[in-house]
């Protein structure tokens, strides 16, 4: 977890793909037991720019300076 705690982007990305995810999940969900109310399109454009989001943000090294003692 060294990589997570020092990126300041990751924290955020791991909660921004849980709540991404159930959402998508449920409206996967209402879309095969109720088509009439689902809103699958809207998830799938949330999903993108989740994608869009963690890779633009989620994958960036984190340059560490060394102190000389």
């Amino acid at each position: 977890m060294k990589t997570s705690s020092k990126n300041q982007y990751a924290y955020v990305n791991n909660i921004l793909i849980a709540v991404v995810s159930s959402i998508f999940g449920y409206n996967l969900y209402q879309a095969i037991v109720h088509p009439e109310n689902s809103n699958i399109a809207i998830s799938l454009i949330l999903v993108v720019l989740t994608s869009v989001m963690v890779r633009k943000y989620g994958y960036q090294p984190v340059k560490e300076e060394k102190k000389d003692i």
